[in-house]
């Protein structure tokens, strides 16, 4: 591959990469980076909650572009699978040898889209009173502890993942650490793909992938199926709506972990009210035709850390692949072929990534942490994202200790489950507004 130009080079040097310096073709690659990078996470929660992985894609493309539109092309953000409504999946319709019950998983679709309505309500608000008021409650004491909660949440995910097969999963990060550190041109701009090629030829001279369902899956296929169109039910709205106060803290953490990584204040250009408007429609829509709510997703987030890369270009670019690859259950097979391990090695090294943005978010806005409320804040955000993400507790059915993500409650006859990231944010919302000695004003800049 040819060196990147003298022009290419100074951008390289600065930190930062145009689309207009590197041409089409690397463009192109970069969106299929990004396509790898939220695939493992996006098709899982389909798997998990018995949704079309097919119609997951398409919503996961369509989700995107509807975002870039509403926050006018701005913020480099890719829309994937929400996680934080598997409890609500799971509560209005329960997995039974591995099936949900198509009407209940419509009913759920249809708690989902009401839940993205509440974004909109939000979004309404910031735009009345504007972000300044706003955001107040969201200094970077508080997003910057809540962004490095968020990749550490989501570490025993990659080590987990990486434990299938300890060998092909640090294969996968060694090639991404020796393309990101000494890689020339274009090699320095793919570390992801390549680590996930490389580790593949491996994995596949070990003979640890299975070809079987590669060869049943057809070439075409619609992503789109009425029977599983959102229908509603006032029980499984109140069960799920809820969970949208948790999503829009989680927005707010990844909509800062991107200005921070980009060195850009999207908060407040295109504006707050936006970026949750694009957000909360794209779930909506996903909802209504049978897909996952969407949210901005962290992987991606590690993926422009790494490249340097921050055209939003290519996000749109990669969306524009997800619905094309949608239409193809065979190609849908061949990337779930890829090993677990590879999925846990490439996911080490972003997770990692995002929790370090999260460091330069509260060293940037020089956090003073010689004062005790500030110390206080972070502690407890961290404590209580950690501590309840995993905390334990006696099951007597088989009489030993296991893992109760979250703080369940009752609404209504209903069990509500906030994860430990939401209650985390929602405590260091709290502290930061009652604690005396605020020394954070936002700013435009």
């Amino acid at each position: 591959m040819k060196e990147l130009s003298n022009q290419n080079q100074k951008v390289a040097q600065d930190g930062i990469y145009n689309v207009k310096q590197l041409g089409l073709p690397k463009t192109l690659l970069l969106g299929f980076q990004h396509t790898f990078a939220m695939f493992g996470a996006t098709v899982l929660v389909p798997i998990l909650t018995g949704l079309s992985v097919s119609t997951t894609l398409f919503m996961a493309g369509i989700g995107t572009l509807l975002f870039h539109l509403l926050s006018k092309g701005m913020v480099p953000a890719f829309l994937g699978s929400s996680f934080a409504f598997l409890g609500g999946y799971a509560a209005v319709a329960p997995l039974k040898d591995g099936v949900a019950d198509p009407i209940q998983l419509a009913y759920a679709c249809g708690g989902v889209f009401v839940a993205g309505l509440v974004y909109l309500v939000v979004a309404a608000f910031i735009k009345a009173f504007g972000a300044k008021k706003v955001m107040r409650f969201f200094p970077p004491v508080v997003t910057g502890p809540i962004i490095i909660a968020i990749g550490l949440t989501l570490a025993p995910t990659a080590i987990n993942n990486c434990s299938t097969n300890w060998l092909i999963a640090l294969a996968a990060v060694a090639i991404v650490i020796v393309c990101n550190i000494w890689g020339k041109g274009m090699v320095k701009i793919i570390p992801i793909m390549l680590g996930i090629v490389g580790a593949y030829i491996l994995a596949l001279c070990m003979g640890e992938i299975d070809f079987t369902t590669v060869k049943e899956a057809a070439w075409f296929g619609v992503p789109l199926k009425t029977a599983n169109f959102a229908k509603f039910n006032l029980s499984a709205i109140i069960t799920i709506v809820p969970i949208s106060l948790a999503t829009m803290m989680e927005h707010i953490g990844d909509i800062s972990a991107i200005g921070a990584t980009t060195g850009k204040n999207y908060i407040a250009n295109p504006g707050l009210h936006r970026t949750l408007l694009g957000d909360g429609l794209a779930t909506s829509v996903s909802a209504l035709f049978g897909g996952p709510a969407n949210t901005t997703y962290g992987e991606n987030t590690g993926v422009l850390a790494l490249s340097k890369v921050y055209d939003p270009l290519v996000m749109r670019i990669a969306a524009c692949i997800a619905i094309v690859l949608s239409f193809s259950p065979k190609f849908a097979a061949i990337v779930s072929s890829v090993p677990t391990a590879i999925i846990g090695g490439v996911s080490l090294i972003l997770y990692g990534m995002i929790s370090a943005i999260g460091v330069r978010n509260v060293v940037e806005n020089t956090v003073d942490f010689t004062k005790s409320r500030n110390l206080i804040i972070a502690a407890v955000i961290l404590v209580s994202a950690l501590g309840i993400q995993y905390q334990y507790v006696y099951n007597e059915a088989i009489g030993a200790n296991v893992i109760n993500s979250g703080v369940n409650f009752v609404i209504g006859g209903f069990d509500i489950n906030l994860s430990g990231i939401a209650v985390a944010a929602l405590a260091g919302i709290l502290l930061n507004a009652i604690l005396p000695g605020k020394d954070y004003e936002f700013k435009e800049d």
